[in-house]
């Protein structure tokens, strides 16, 4: 197997967790969203962002897994690193969602400067710090499953939540 496909391998199978994890918060936002808007069908554009979203937020927890301060407190108690990783998620999704709204607002008004000064004014405030809020515990409660799995082994885990594999014999 190439270095190359290893690594893709290593990728997809580390996006596996976060995706799935988002993937359903996501889509029980979405699906809460439309019932408190009563909108009881469903638009499939929603869960397709919602899906969407799920993927590119494993994509961010991936990158910042990457930046050599994530792990600052590996011999503290469990809620030093839980804190300190929601923070980091949280700031490095509010950098790709700012960075990519920027984007589209460059693309309609051409210089980065007015992109900047026109999505400051169409921004709704109250939404933005919503979703915010939502994205900040549910890191926080991802990151409380990833400190649990680091500081229980992820066997022991996986054990504890779903009992013994098939084959396997119980200590």
């Amino acid at each position: 197997m190439s270095k190359f496909t290893r690594t893709l391998k290593h990728e997809i199978v580390e996006a596996i967790p976060p995706a799935i994890f988002f993937f359903i918060a996501f889509h029980l936002l979405a699906f809460t969203q439309s019932l408190t808007q009563q909108q009881y069908q469903i638009e499939v554009k929603t869960m397709m962002n919602a899906t969407i979203a799920a993927l590119i937020v494993a994509k961010v927890i991936l990158i910042a897994d990457l930046l050599p301060f994530v792990n600052r407190f590996p011999n503290k108690p469990l809620i030093y690193n839980v804190v300190w990783k929601s923070l980091i998620y949280q700031a490095v999704a509010l950098m790709f969602s700012y960075l990519e709204k920027l984007w589209e607002f460059y693309h309609e008004y051409g210089s980065v400067a007015a992109a900047n000064t026109h999505m400051v004014e169409e921004v709704v405030w109250p939404h933005f710090w919503m979703i915010q809020i939502w994205m900040f515990v549910l890191f926080f409660a991802y990151s409380t499953l990833r400190e649990l799995a680091r500081a229980l082994g992820e066997s022991r885990m996986r054990q504890m939540f779903f009992g013994p594999l098939p084959g396997t014999q119980e200590d």
